[in-house]
């Protein structure tokens, strides 16, 4: 009984997913960031899909994923750059890991993914109108209803609806995904270091720690 007790209280004090993003903002100490966090609940952060069918497409994926890059930013800074080289930029790495994706919730009320329902076998005269369920492979696709603004340009918006973000910071979402992503070709020969360690980490989570290797740029 006692054992069961123990397991109980452990899993209390375990942190959630949303509580280490909140803390690691709010370490940044970013003028903006407490507004910045309620909103990101409001519009779903939290809950959302990181993509329709590839990786981390379950509810809450795209908090798991932003959580994943801000590890991984970390681990490729310090082996890049030295632990000393890393700290100088450990804020704007935090803040471009874990909105990078921001724009994945939509805008204007509307979410970016949807529920892909597809038909669910054919009717009969028994139940004559069309079933469907939600695709197993794909289970989430882009909203129609929204316009297909690039998520790392929305990304920026929302975020600097409430805290200033800094050049390199804005420069390393908008191209985070690179030259996968054709309209990312600009980025070709004004690489920086937070925008190479973010892409890095983005597609190391990606691709390996949430293990889908065929993901790359929008859906």
């Amino acid at each position: 009984m006692a054992k069961k007790n123990e397991t109980a209280a452990t899993a209390e004090q375990t942190p959630s997913v949303r509580d280490i993003i909140v803390t690691a903002l709010r370490k940044t100490e970013r003028p903006g960031v407490d507004d910045l966090i309620e909103y990101m609940d409001e519009i779903g952060f939290f809950t959302a899909p990181a993509s329709g069918g590839n990786h981390s497409n379950e509810e809450g994926g795209l908090a798991e994923h932003s959580l994943n890059v801000m590890r991984m930013i970390e681990k490729f800074g310090v082996a890049a750059l030295g632990g000393e080289g890393y700290n100088a930029i450990q804020d704007s790495a935090v803040i471009s890991a874990l909105l990078h994706d921001l724009g994945k919730c939509g805008d204007y009320g509307k979410k970016m993914y949807v529920p892909n329902m597809i038909k669910d076998g054919r009717p009969t005269k028994a139940e004559p109108e069309q079933k469907y369920k939600q695709s197993e492979a794909k289970p989430w696709k882009r909203n129609p209803d929204l316009l297909p603004l690039d998520h790392a340009t929305r990304s920026i918006k929302l975020a600097t609806l409430f805290i200033d973000l800094t050049e390199d910071e804005e420069f390393a979402i908008r191209y985070h995904d690179g030259l996968y992503e054709p309209a990312n070709y600009g980025v070709k020969g004004h690489e920086t270091q937070l925008y190479m360690l973010l892409h890095w980490a983005d597609m190391w989570s990606s691709r390996v720690l949430e293990d889908r290797s065929d993901e790359g740029g929008e859906e």
